[in-house]
């Protein structure tokens, strides 16, 4: 399907100033305290309302006539059985955004192509519902059967060109539905180059389907067309405290104590003279070595952070020094940490992060 210009301009974002929130001149920890509830935010005025008019004319580009509602929550989501959108409540202030980052060591889609990214695999979700399109038996022979239970873990294989890639962690290999909207969300994105970066995928197939599944849909009425916000983030009574508490819990690793051999070798147990202990060597190189690892794996930094702090601990308890070039140990500490990350990746334990 040939790409049309829009029939109409995309509306056009509040331009009137952010609301002076009270709680934004918080120390964390009292802003913690706060119920989400209370926090009286909404989408008009931040730059996610610009970000949403973007998704629409993009869509309205494709001859998509379908808008997919926002409303804030406490994470990114598509509910079942309704077409919409539910986005993360920190994206809506920048001293909530800065909160999740100290919480959480990133804040998911806090930049604008970030956001961008996973607006459009919501936006696959939202019109997969409207259109009821995980029903249609060409959709189950491509993409499988959307009935497969969701797993809490899934073991991505990170060499397989069976699937797209568009958000981190391999994440269309975790389930058909997720395999749908991370197509959809590359055919949809302006200058992918979809059929040149996948000509020789085989996941280049789904592109084709999801190509002409979309001129089919090209100007017709969704058939679900419910408008309901699901969890939205003025009936969330938890407090901001209770609601990291949970999330640290979700994104934490139950990583076996395996690390001895290996930083043995990278550290040392009897140094000449005198050198920083190993931890300390960690713990000042932590910021760098989370930041490296992410990048390489597609794992969330705080899982990854869960996975140093046990390699720091380790080190506490062994005795361990850092007594060799410090450029030489950092880079040697970034590929363990890689290895053992790959390791929970690979042993199954790849949590569901959207």
């Amino acid at each position: 399907m040939n790409p049309r210009p829009p029939r109409k301009p995309p509306a056009r974002p509040s331009t009137r100033p952010a609301v002076d929130f009270a709680w934004a001149r918080l120390a964390d920890d009292a802003l913690l305290d706060l119920r989400l509830c209370d926090l009286g935010l909404t989408i008009e005025g931040t730059p996610l309302e610009e970000r949403i008019a973007q998704l629409y004319a993009e869509l309205d580009s494709r001859g998509i006539t379908m808008r997919p509602h926002c409303w804030l929550s406490e994470e990114w989501f598509s509910p079942d059985e309704v077409p919409g959108i539910a986005i993360p409540f920190y994206l809506a202030h920048p001293r909530l955004t800065r909160l999740e980052d100290r919480m959480m060591l990133e804040a998911e889609g806090g930049t604008r192509a970030w956001c961008m990214r996973i607006l459009r695999h919501e936006a696959g979700h939202a019109i997969d519902t409207a259109y009821r399109l995980h029903r249609r038996q060409p959709w189950q022979r491509i993409f499988g059967k959307s009935s497969r239970p969701y797993p809490d873990f899934y073991q991505p294989r990170p060499m397989s060109r069976h699937y797209v890639l568009h958000l981190n962690s391999w994440y269309a290999q975790s389930h058909p539905w997720e395999d749908f909207a991370e197509t959809f969300a590359v055919w949809l994105a302006p200058d992918s180059r979809w059929r040149t970066r996948y000509a020789r995928w085989p996941a280049l197939k789904k592109l084709q389907y999801v190509d002409e599944l979309m001129g089919q849909l090209a100007g017709r009425r969704p058939l679900v067309r419910s408008r309901k916000r699901v969890e939205p983030l003025s009936e969330v009574r938890k407090t901001l405290r209770e609601h990291y508490q949970a999330k640290q819990v979700r994104y934490s690793t139950d990583h076996p104590e395996v690390y001895d051999r290996d930083l043995r070798r990278l550290f040392s147990s009897s140094p000449r003279g005198k050198h920083e202990s190993a931890a300390t060597f960690l713990r000042r190189a932590r910021p760098d070595l989370r930041r490296t690892v992410a990048h390489w794996t597609g794992e969330h930094p705080y899982t990854i952070d869960q996975v140093l702090q046990e390699m720091i601990a380790r080190c506490r308890q062994l005795g361990l020094y850092c007594d060799r070039d410090r450029g030489e140990a950092r880079q040697d500490a970034a590929v363990l940490l890689t290895v053992q990350t790959m390791n929970y990746l690979q042993n199954g334990h790849h949590r569901f992060a959207l």
